[in-house]
């Protein structure tokens, strides 16, 4: 993962960098101030996939019991570092569960992470409604020395709510999807004292294929997410570790976990649609597009007229 994130910020440098100087070309002004700021698009983009994975992690180890995209489950599986076989999660049928990662270990999806997070159920309504699927479910996120291939995560405020309409019918195919509520705010240590990156969100998630019974079995029955079709709308702001605001709206992002284009790393999955648009301050807004629902890590990004593509590492 230190590579990908490392490939993802050149991508977005190199990206952009081209674009501002295009833009310039095209409008003839060799005086004109070149806009070359990365820093937002790269702060969100780490924000954004660590917040996401947060989400991944706890709606599969409450509605699972287990990771079965994240955990190694035995020394003999753990090929990538047979010293750290999986993460450890407590808590089971109560209400408050915690999973940890001890002082390090490298997850089936290739990143690295140590520390704990607590996930604590007790507000759900009723107390009773503490599945993921369940109307009703609100789930408290909180974390301690939590850490992602060296990014510190600090989570002041995260709140998962099951906003599914009580009356979903218990079956399969209930004709309606599960949505749920997701709000928001981390503080985010880059390593190499890169700075902090605050982020805060206001999102709706929806389970796309709820009538898919490969996925969704009902509420007497976890999903199963290495089925799930997922998609997330909403906003997000904050400052970049360069003390930038930013606002962002993220629209029709959607993320098949049926889905890999890496070989290498099948647990892993891109959004394949949506559009991402970041506006750093009173700057032109970029506008990213992962494409039209293809499984490839294909997308691209728009400033001032321009596009080019680039592939999502």
């Amino acid at each position: 993962m230190k590579t990908y994130i490392k490939t993802s910020v050149a991508i977005f440098i190199a990206t952009l960098m081209i674009l501002c100087i295009n833009s310039c070309k095209k409008k003839g002004d060799p005086k004109e101030p070149v806009d070359t700021d990365t820093q937002t698009a790269q702060d969100n983009f780490h924000a954004e996939n660590l917040s996401n994975d947060i989400l991944n992690i706890g709606g599969q180890a409450i509605e699972n019991a287990t990771l079965t995209t994240y955990k190694l489950p035995s020394v003999s599986d753990a090929q990538l570092l047979p010293t750290a076989p999986g993460a450890t999660i407590t808590g089971l049928g109560t209400l408050t569960i915690t999973i940890d990662f001890g002082t390090g270990v490298l997850c089936k999806d290739g990143r690295t992470r140590k520390g704990k997070l607590i996930f604590d159920l007790s507000a759900s309504t009723p107390t009773t409604n503490t599945k993921y699927r369940n109307p009703g479910f609100r789930c408290k996120v909180s974390a301690q020395n939590y850490v992602v291939d060296n990014y510190s995560v600090n989570i002041i405020n995260k709140v998962i709510a099951n906003t599914t309409p009580t009356s979903i019918p218990t079956g399969t195919n209930p004709g309606t999807n599960l949505t749920w509520s997701v709000t928001a705010n981390l503080q985010i240590l880059k390593p190499n004292n890169g700075g902090t990156i605050t982020w805060m969100c206001n999102r709706t998630k929806e389970l796309i294929n709820t009538n898919d019974p490969t996925c969704y079995q009902g509420q007497n029955m976890p999903i199963i997410w290495s089925k799930a079709k997922v998609k997330h709308n909403g906003t997000a702001n904050g400052v970049n570790a360069k003390g930038e605001n930013y606002t962002l709206v993220a629209k029709d992002l959607i993320r098949d976990f049926t889905c890999s284009p890496y070989p290498s790393a099948p647990n892993r999955h891109p959004f394949i649609s949506g559009i991402i648009e970041y506006t750093p301050g009173n700057k032109p807004t970029r506008y990213i597009n992962y494409g039209n629902g293809t499984c490839d890590a294909e997308a691209s990004i728009t400033v001032n007229g321009i596009t080019v593509s680039f592939t999502i590492p």
